[in-house]
């Protein structure tokens, strides 16, 4: 980010430091390609939530529809979209899904880890009802790029601070431009804004960098000291938990949590802030007692195994 202060010009201006400015995000736009394996197209966007709105508001496509448990930013951009439900364990109903994609040429909103659970979508049973309907899948990976291989979508959205990289941007990775009505400006015609040079250049690093300081074998064995509190997921990743204790409510454990160290959540981060029970954990059927005594913990790229240790002894101290 510093090389990239260090080299600002407008990337769309046509003078010497203009076009060097272009070079270094062009090159930022093919790091980032080949760090997560994406063949297709790379928008930059001020965040996953831009992205959401702009696949959700200028796709060629039909009927919107989005998964119960999206995040707060996919229902802000298709308010209006057809939900649809998923089942205890947070992955969509497959019945409901095959129905659903027969309505014209849809758009169908599913992201590929939830934000507050953990919880895993069956990436391939997705893909292949969705494009045998001849429907378009725009997966929200802001959970799982750079941890799990990108889904087999036609739009995959990417958030860089979820991966150590700077807040303020994101991506919308694309299969093609032409999947998209053009906005005119800047990216190719499909975004309005001057780039954020010095923040892509951080995105690309944050890609590259890619290790985390626990392994799959330490993430698994917290996960397993923390079972009797652990929401029952079949398929989880191994960075988010959903943690219910048996009589405290969610906002006091994170006050109690915050006091010895512990930065955790009630919810998304986005909507912790609320007393409403959570609509992710209402969505998949929890009773709204049991939903308002859970909490969410995620562990970042920098988390360490004393990390780990800590919050185990931590949470057991509880009463």
């Amino acid at each position: 980010m510093e090389e990239g202060f260090a080299i600002w010009a407008n990337p769309s201006s046509p003078h010497a430091e203009g076009r060097r400015a272009k070079a270094a995000l062009e090159d930022a736009r093919a790091r980032v390609k080949a760090a997560l394996g994406w063949q297709g197209e790379v928008i930059f966007t001020s965040g996953a939530s831009e992205a959401l709105a702009i696949a959700l508001g200028r796709a060629k496509a039909g009927a919107r529809l989005i998964s119960a448990v999206e995040h707060d930013a996919v229902l802000a951009a298709a308010p209006d979209a057809e939900r649809l439900s998923v089942l205890s364990s947070g992955v969509l109903d497959r019945d409901v899904l095959a129905e659903a994609v027969q309505r014209e040429n849809p758009l169908v909103a599913v992201q590929t880890v939830n934000s507050e659970t953990g919880a895993m979508q069956d990436e391939a049973v997705l893909a292949e009802t969705v494009h045998r309907a001849g429907g378009l899948w725009l997966a929200d990976a802001s959970q799982s790029a750079g941890r799990i291989a990108l889904p087999a979508a036609d739009m995959v959205v990417v958030s860089a601070h979820k991966l150590g990289g700077p807040v303020g941007i994101g991506a919308l990775l694309l299969r093609d431009y032409a999947l998209l009505e053009p906005s005119g400006g800047h990216e190719r015609g499909y975004r309005r804004g001057t780039e954020n040079l010095p923040a892509a250049m951080g995105f690309a690093a944050a890609l590259e960098a890619g290790d985390w300081a626990t392994t799959p074998a330490q993430r698994a064995e917290f996960a397993a000291g923390l079972a009797e509190s652990l929401l029952p997921i079949e398929r989880r990743a191994d960075h988010i938990l959903a943690l219910t204790h048996a009589q405290l409510s969610a906002q006091v454990m994170v006050i109690k949590l915050d006091a010895m160290g512990f930065a955790v959540s009630a919810g998304s981060a986005c909507s912790s802030g609320s007393l409403k029970p959570s609509r992710v954990l209402s969505a998949m059927g929890m009773a709204a007692g049991e939903a308002q005594r859970t909490i969410r913990v995620s562990l970042g790229w920098n988390t360490t195994p004393a990390d780990l240790d800590a919050f185990m002894a931590a949470w057991k101290s509880i009463p």
